[in-house]
């Protein structure tokens, strides 16, 4: 004699395991946190941070996730050491003070099983503002090398420098800044 309650647990447990959340951790050697913004109207200026670090969480299946980063203001990356240190400076990332840049997620939005966009709190030079990072290219998939899964992204927003406390020479120096991240993180 069957017994379908039985089948119907097992069911339940295995819809339970795929539908689990995963955890990665941030690949630093391939995440790239980068910001731009208009010097005089001149150019465009990009510069980047080297050493980031966090978590991403996601739940496909149940269309959820959690996003945590924290970027070492100190490590930025101007392409002029001179330069460098001048933007770590008070006037601008304060880097003594606030030796961190954290974005901390509140909500992971998806089309599909794709993540499009997540909303969180973005803290620089100790002032949290909300902002959406909308992702602009999601990719999962079994690391070639690592022979673990992994997932990669791009995503990009839109700040004001004066939000934070560092709107020295604006306008002259455009208030408008872009932030960009390309991340690879690694399943645990």
């Amino acid at each position: 004699m069957k017994k379908p309650g039985l089948v119907v647990v097992l069911s339940a447990f295995a819809a339970a395991a795929i539908a689990a959340p995963e955890t990665f951790n941030i690949d630093p050697g391939h995440t790239a946190p980068r910001f731009e913004y208009s010097h005089f109207g001149y150019s465009n200026q990009m510069h980047r941070f080297d050493k980031t670090s966090g978590k991403i969480v996601l739940d496909r299946a149940a269309k959820t996730g959690s996003v945590d980063v924290t970027i070492d203001a100190k490590s930025v990356n101007t392409g002029f050491a001179l330069f460098n240190g001048h933007i770590q400076g008070e006037d601008f990332f304060s880097t003594e003070k606030y030796p961190t840049i954290t974005f901390k997620s509140s909500a992971v939005k998806f089309d599909g099983d794709k993540p499009v966009a997540v909303d969180g709190n973005l803290t620089i030079k100790g002032v949290t503002k909300p902002v959406t990072l909308t992702v602009t290219s999601f990719h999962s998939m079994s690391h070639p090398m690592l022979k673990k899964d992994a997932i990669g992204a791009n995503a990009i927003t839109k700040i004001k420098r004066s939000d934070f406390n560092m709107g020295k020479y604006a306008p002259n120096v455009s208030d408008e800044v872009t932030l960009s991240i390309a991340v690879e993180a690694i399943k645990e």
